[in-house]
């Protein structure tokens, strides 16, 4: 089969290269799928600089969630066993851990609704309890990540204002739903939430980003607001100052959707269960802006890690429902 390796840690382009080679063979408890789309993340970009907190032996192939069939046919979501990833003609999975392919959605929508998705609702519900009514400040929010949490904001009831670098991305933004948008290149963010609040603040931020996005943040978080704290898209992470969330009563909320996994699985199912449901409403649906072969993969995993993106890149294998 075909799959792309990465021998040395370095710029995703630099170090993925497409092989030839054997089938992965599944271990106790695994299965192996046939990819029919792998959704790129930003950790795919990490993976191949050897900055993810999961450093796979090298050579390994990247592509943390996929679309697959089973031997019998069915068309799964999973999240793959590294080091066998999902930029490959096939990956392997921990079989506890396949969810049903939402009917509702192709290939390419179905690989990215699983993690980004997934990390938004837990964030959104299990960690910040959003109440309908309530102003959801999303980070990126033309991003994969981003955009899942808007869409899944709206379909909570909230007022959500995206957060975007340019024109282009706020244009998508605004097709996403945000009833407000901010080119943090253009605008003053903090006095934008302000003005747009009346002066109380978001009452829940999502942040993939860190950095300047956390620290502008918590300038413009209202009283009893929550930051969940996704990742740090930016490379520099935030060092929060306590004694200011102490004196203005707000929230700083981790979130390491893995470790659902690991501590209450089932959670993992109901999630599911409810975004399947959404899709199928047509609540959510995810923003994927680029479908490429499996010979440009290098190429789509860079172009994530440069920021240059919109949605969600998927690598289509032959044959992917589209």
């Amino acid at each position: 089969m075909q799959a792309w390796q990465v021998h040395r840690n370095g710029e995703p382009r630099e170090v993925m290269s497409l092989a030839d080679t054997a089938r992965p063979e599944p271990g106790p408890g695994q299965v192996r799928l046939k990819v029919r789309a792998a959704d790129v993340n930003f950790p795919d970009a990490l993976l191949c600089r050897g900055q993810y907190q999961v450093r796979p032996p090298l050579p390994f192939t990247p592509g943390v969630e996929i679309c697959g069939e089973t031997e019998d046919g069915r068309r799964v979501l999973a999240t793959t066993a590294l080091p066998h990833g999902g930029f490959a003609e096939y990956a392997l999975a921990d079989e506890a851990g396949l969810l049903p392919a939402p009917d509702a959605l192709d290939d390419a929508e179905a690989a990215a609704l699983h993690i980004g998705y997934q990390t938004g609702w837990f964030g959104l519900h299990r960690r910040a309890h959003l109440q309908a009514g309530e102003t959801l400040l999303v980070h990126a929010a033309a991003g994969g990540v981003g955009s899942a949490a808007v869409q899944l904001g709206k379909a909570a009831g909230a007022r959500v204002i995206g957060v975007v670098g340019g024109a282009d991305k706020a244009r998508v933004a605004e097709e996403l739903g945000c009833d407000l948008v901010i080119d943090r290149r253009e605008d003053d963010l903090v006095a934008a939430v302000k003005e747009a609040t009346g002066g109380k603040g978001a009452d829940v931020v999502y942040d993939p980003v860190g950095g300047d996005a956390y620290t502008k943040s918590a300038k413009c978080v209202a009283f009893e607001g929550r930051i969940i704290v996704v990742g740090f898209a930016s490379g520099t992470i935030p060092a929060p100052a306590l004694n200011h969330a102490l004196v203005k009563n707000y929230s700083i909320l981790g979130l390491h959707w893995g470790l659902y996994a690991v501590k209450d699985p089932a959670s993992i199912g109901a999630c599911h269960a409810a975004l399947t449901e959404l899709a199928a409403k047509g609540a959510v649906k995810p923003l994927v802006s680029g479908r490429v072969p499996l010979a440009e993969a290098a190429d789509a995993v860079q172009r994530v890690a440069d920021g240059t993106t919109t949605g969600r890149l998927v690598v289509l294998s032959e044959g992917a429902a589209a």
